[in-house]
């Protein structure tokens, strides 16, 4: 069995005001993302500016971050609205949901299209490759705080969780780093190292985001205020199951419009 390391969810203060590792590790997801963005943007030219980069980055913070927050909210602690709605801004306390994230986040692209001149999946296309290092920051977050732990195993790599009881239990956090951060960058900086068809970078990022999270929640202990759904599955695999969807017909779109390529 596994030691869980029991590190301080506050980083530091500054004064009085204490800095939590969550909120940084999504800063460190942000700042990567943002200057792999303009690495990508300045050795291998996809029709975007330095400029462009920076509105760019700026545009996905803000709504993954709004929409994070919202989602979580409405997917998976809805009753927060009735008992303490001051609760929803709090959002160093942990609490954001990825569905919610890329919602605000695709929002955002919506808007941005006016802006860039660039079509909606040319964007996505674009930031695609860079989004699984917010994703990894965002599950050592979970993992320093001590939430999204996994379900009871007697699996010699299970640890005790503070929070999870005295059983050991998988370290889904760990699992959905090395699944959702690391191995979901490699294969989408790898693919889109070389121009692809228009939408095909935005849908293999779908298909694979959505196949990981659901074997992740397979080690995933269910959100106790929401427990199992329908034949058994999670929140998380049920919200992810469109994004499989979405991310075989953009595949499928995009190899009968080879022409179309960015």
């Amino acid at each position: 069995m596994l030691t869980y390391p029991m590190i301080n969810p506050i980083a530091f203060h500054i004064i009085f005001w204490p800095v939590y590792w969550y909120g940084l590790m999504y800063l460190v997801g942000f700042l990567v993302g943002w200057g792999l963005l303009s690495l990508r943007t300045r050795y291998s030219p996809r029709g975007f500016t330095q400029d462009e980069v920076s509105d760019i980055a700026f545009y996905a913070a803000l709504g993954a971050i709004i929409g994070g927050r919202l989602g979580y909210i409405l997917f998976y602690d809805w009753h927060v609205l009735f008992s303490n709605p001051l609760l929803i801004f709090q959002v160093w306390k942990g609490g954001m949901s990825f569905h919610g994230g890329l919602l605000g986040v695709l929002i955002a692209m919506v808007v941005l299209t006016k802006k860039t001149q660039q079509s909606f999946l040319a964007l996505t296309d674009f930031i695609a490759p860079v989004v699984p290092i917010g994703l990894g920051a965002g599950r050592i977050g979970n993992f320093i705080n001590d939430e999204l732990w996994g379900r009871v195993t007697d699996a010699s790599w299970g640890m005790i969780f503070p929070n999870g009881g005295p059983l050991p239990r998988h370290p889904s956090q760990l699992y959905e780093f090395s699944m959702e951060g690391v191995l979901l960058f490699l294969i989408l900086i790898i693919f889109s190292w070389k121009p692809r068809p228009l939408g095909a970078v935005s849908g293999l990022f779908a298909l694979c985001y959505g196949v990981f999270r659901c074997i992740a929640e397979f080690f995933r202990e269910p959100d106790v205020q929401i427990g199992y759904l329908f034949w058994g599955m999670t929140e998380g695999q049920l919200l992810s199951l469109p994004l499989i969807l979405v991310g075989v017909v953009l595949l499928v779109w995009s190899c009968k419009n080879r022409a179309i390529a960015v």
